[in-house]
């Protein structure tokens, strides 16, 4: 099958070999970095100079994969696409978006005849060896027209189609989230045996955690990978960002009336981390001060 694809970065560009390695597929690709794009350039995949000439150089109907940062440039490079292409052409963005962003472009586009998919892709840097997990949103037809790119991109079991427009990143939203509180529990427990009387080896810990344990996970095999190459983490800062889906979900949480209490404490702890000298802790020392006459630590 043939598909274009923007957005050849780290994870674009290991889907596009991901596809030509599975030997039936065709790739058009762009990037803005169009330099940088040609190391895909080969036999399956021709690269092209610019969004309108990826378009030209597909034959219709065309299927083009967004893998581009969520928000604006989502919107920025459909404006682009979206007058060059035609009526049965399909737009996929298997980017992080939120899932009513996906509803509205959804609907903008079936205006003009052109299909949209919103794609939860998941899987990051290991997805080339392993395969991607793929959550799809669409109308069902599109899905069954596209289904050999899923089958290709993503290991066994691991695609699945999700429901109408929205769908597809609403449930890679919640997956997301749920991803928060799985990361700050390792987070928290490793930080407890690193502190204990014991001086464990914490690298051994996860190696035997990975071995039949209940907690066993691929977050867990990572975070032994991670204390086995810098046992106390070093040269890393303490500064973890979000992309916005654990947000999303604790807000959907809060308008279905669902609790989601590990995801939002497992987010305000990132939050935290961006700030090494908080003026709420601050203040909370000063208070324990005012009241207790409690000692206060000055920074010098």
């Amino acid at each position: 099958m043939e598909i274009g694809f923007v957005g050849l970065g780290k994870m674009g560009g290991n889907m596009v070999e991901r596809l030509v390695r599975g030997g039936e597929h065709t790739v058009v690709g762009y990037d803005q970095a169009v330099a940088a794009a040609q190391q895909y350039a080969g036999p399956s995949v021709r690269v092209a100079g610019s969004l309108v000439e990826m378009v030209q150089m597909l034959r219709p109907p065309r299927a083009v994969w967004l893998m581009v940062p969520a928000g604006d440039p989502v919107d920025e490079t459909i404006a682009v696409l979206a007058p060059a292409m035609q009526p049965g052409d399909i737009i996929i963005d298997g980017g992080n978006s939120f899932f009513r962003d996906s509803q509205r472009r959804a609907k903008n586009l079936k205006g003009k005849g052109i299909a949209f998919v919103d794609a939860g892709t998941s899987g990051g840097i290991w997805g080339l060896s392993v395969g991607y997990c793929l959550m799809v949103g669409c109308d069902r037809t599109t899905y069954d027209y596209l289904k050999p790119i899923f089958a290709t991109l993503a290991p066994e079991q691991g695609e699945a189609y999700m429901g109408p427009s929205g769908a597809g990143h609403f449930v890679k939203m919640v997956h997301n989230g749920i991803e928060y509180g799985l990361m700050q529990a390792y987070a928290e427990g490793f930080a407890v045996l690193k502190k204990s009387e014991f001086n464990l080896e914490l690298a051994s810990i996860g190696e035997v955690w990975k071995h039949g344990s209940v907690v066993r996970s691929w977050l867990l095999e990572l975070a032994t990978d991670a204390l086995q190459k810098a046992p106390n983490l070093e040269g890393i800062k303490g500064y973890v960002v979000d992309s916005g889906e654990g947000r999303w979900t604790v807000q959907a949480g809060m308008d279905e009336d669902v609790p989601t209490p590990v995801i939002a404490l497992s987010l305000m702890a990132r939050f935290q981390s961006r700030d090494p000298d908080s003026f709420q802790n601050k203040l909370l020392a000063a208070l324990r001060n005012e009241f207790g006459g409690h000692a206060i630590e000055h920074e010098d």
